[in-house]
């Protein structure tokens, strides 16, 4: 297979308000192409679309005031990901966790025996990225009848295996996690969360000793579930911005994570759209830990898709609906949507450019056109609409890319698909709206009020 070499537009000024009724955008290559596993990035989308849409596990109100917990780089990276460098322990060890949305335990590489197969995430941080307990005063074993080994077990399966446990003397059951196509295993452990401005003692966290298909140096959990960074913290909210993918693995190019702080409203040019429940995710469900939004509907080219009702919202078997996931690289849609998004594009272009099925194969991605002699396209403008009205017109470097191959140069739209909907047999989210259409985004998750706000903006600390 030919090499695949991409790059991501560099495109960093804001659109001006009347945008938001363009029906075309001028897109202009004007910097050199350069090497990027660009394929790599659509399977591992896909992956973890597979991970959202099928999870598993082995068995798996309102908060207090809280002032700001500081501020924290998000670093993108060529793999895909954006990390977080927490610190835990007593003194602190540094990890350069994987900052993701969409699961809720924060877990590590842990002790010197710890075995990671197939992991081929690289590590730019240069940080090692490995805990070990045995160095920090803080670690403890979260025993068998601690409250908090029910975050990751079900209590049946605890009344029998902690029958005749004392408090103390038995420890919680080992877990197992599924990512995708991998896995995590390991022990929870208690221990000492060093913030900016603040330690957090008695914090559960995952303290993995194998692995497989993982990052290098495991996952933060900022998801719904109560084992998760959030809402250990009892945070009323926290946001993000992640930075343009141009910067991946540059020193000191990041975006910013924010925990907790004052509540923003719209007089902060913040639209905002409520969270939805899952009305079939129970306790320990994953689906439980998905930040559920509403899409009402999508515009191409200032016209609207016509996507069938009742695929925006979670059914009540709990199949389909919308999440946003910082963990996922590029948005993922049900292939029957996709499709009518595909049309959309081709009615819009109008014949103007030439598809590059070599590119699309290459890629595995759905829609890709050749270049023109002057590297200058008219593409059409994409906008998604949320409950409440609020609006998210999406910057054109966001949904699509510059990709070329040993035989032809293109422009790819990065959304991805399985060939699957719901009419096959699959479950899960319908739609999942990756942090590529996120970048020089800001968008705050206010967990007191249950909704979502964004707002466009450069991101870089």
């Amino acid at each position: 297979m030919a090499a695949i070499l991409v790059i991501f537009l560099f495109y960093f000024c804001s659109l001006p308000h009347s945008s938001l009724s363009q029906k075309q955008i001028s897109l202009t290559l004007h910097q050199p192409v350069v090497d990027d596993p660009f394929r790599q990035m659509v399977a591992a989308s896909l992956i973890r679309a597979h991970h959202l849409k099928n999870p598993s596990r082995s068995d798996r109100k309102h908060h207090k005031n809280h002032p700001s917990l500081g501020t924290i780089p998000l670093v993108p990276h060529s793999y895909g990901g954006y990390s977080v460098s927490l610190s835990f322990g007593t003194p602190p060890q540094t990890i350069p966790f994987v900052f993701d949305t969409g699961s809720d335990l924060a877990w590590a590489p842990c002790t010197h025996s710890y075995v990671c197969k197939n992991c081929a995430f690289p590590n730019p941080s240069g940080l090692k990225p490995v805990f070990f307990p045995k160095a920090s005063s803080s670690a403890r074993l979260v025993g068998c009848k601690n409250p908090k080994c029910t975050w990751l077990h079900s209590a049946q399966n605890l009344s029998t295996r902690c029958k005749n446990a004392s408090k103390k003397s038995t420890i919680c059951p080992a877990y197992f996690l599924m990512y995708g196509m991998g896995s995590t295993g390991g022990i929870l452990l208690e221990e000492t969360f060093v913030l900016p401005d603040k330690n957090v003692t008695r914090f559960a966290f995952g303290c993995s000793v194998f692995s497989t298909k993982q990052p290098a140096a495991g996952i933060a959990g900022f998801g719904r579930g109560p084992a998760s960074i959030a809402s250990q913290l009892n945070l009323e909210r926290f946001s993000y911005c992640l930075a343009s993918r141009n910067y991946d693995d540059i020193a000191g190019k990041a975006g910013t994570i924010f925990l907790g702080g004052n509540p923003e409203d719209s007089h902060d040019n913040v639209s905002f759209t409520p969270f939805l429940t899952n009305p079939a995710a129970k306790p320990n469900s994953p689906f439980a830990v998905y930040y559920y939004i509403e899409i009402i509907r999508i515009v191409v080219g200032g016209n609207k898709v016509k996507i069938p009702p009742g695929v925006f919202q979670p059914g009540s078997d709990g199949n389909g609906g919308v999440i946003i996931d910082s963990g996922s690289t590029f948005t993922f849609m049900e292939s029957s949507i996709l499709n009518l998004l595909i049309a959309s594009f081709e009615e819009s272009i109008a014949g103007r450019y030439n598809r590059s099925k070599s590119v699309e194969t290459a890629t595995g991605l759905g829609l890709c056109y050749l270049l023109p002699d002057q590297n200058v396209l008219n593409l059409p403008s994409l906008m998604l609409v949320f409950r409440g009205g609020s609006k998210m017109p999406i910057p054109i470097e966001n949904y699509f890319a510059f990709v070329s191959d040993a035989e032809a140069g293109a422009t790819c739209l990065t959304v991805v698909t399985d060939g699957k909907d719901k009419f096959n047999g699959v479950v899960g989210p319908a739609i999942i709206l990756g942090a590529f259409q996120q970048q020089n985004y800001h968008f705050m998750f206010d967990l007191q009020r249950q909704r979502l706000g964004f707002r466009r903006e450069k991101c870089m600390n």
